[in-house]
């Protein structure tokens, strides 16, 4: 059983620089049709519609909660695990669980509508956010706070805050993300 957690009550908490290259080379080296064999976020929640994401690890049930390894496991597996164990010993408390682990890209021109995230494992969750792959022309509001556009620096977001992302560029946006819960 999941216990409640201290969530951050700002927008976003910056976590910092994180060794990401591997990763990013590993994702940007994948095959078109990878961003479409696992379709669940964008079949669940419409906010999604329009980006596509590679599945490392999700979340069933509530409140038991059931973990389970995806598609993208034995592919990026590693490369991420590390990196996220590195995260979570640097900013959070020891002996939780990760319960999704995936890519989300966004492509141009495209965008995920104001949305507040409601599954109730997000309440005891942090979101966490590393960008592999952004650009100037992408606006990410959390609440009223702007978040500037950096890759290979990792933040958490308050995801129960209203949240929107608009890609205006002319490349891909691609964030790696993972939620811990303690």
């Amino acid at each position: 059983m999941l216990r409640s957690a201290m969530l951050i009550q700002t927008p976003i908490r910056l976590l910092g620089d994180v060794d990401c290259q591997a990763l990013k080379a590993q994702v940007l080296a994948l095959e078109e049709s990878a961003w479409y064999q696992d379709t669940r976020r964008q079949d669940d929640y419409d906010v999604h519609g329009e980006t596509q994401s590679v599945v490392l690890i999700f979340c069933s049930g509530w409140p038991e909660v059931e973990v389970s390894k995806a598609a993208g496991w034995p592919r990026f597996a590693d490369v991420a695990v590390p990196m996220m164990q590195s995260i979570i010993a640097a900013h959070y408390p020891p002996g939780g669980t990760i319960l999704r682990a995936m890519f989300a890209r966004l492509l141009p021109g495209c965008r995920i509508p104001k949305h507040r995230d409601t599954h109730p494992s997000f309440s005891v969750a942090h979101r966490i956010h590393v960008p592999l792959q952004t650009n100037a022309e992408v606006e990410f509001i959390v609440g009223a706070q702007q978040v500037p556009p950096r890759e290979a620096v990792a933040f958490e977001l308050n995801n129960s805050m209203p949240h929107q992302v608009t890609n205006n560029g002319t490349t891909e946006r691609i964030h790696f993300i993972f939620d811990y819960a303690v």
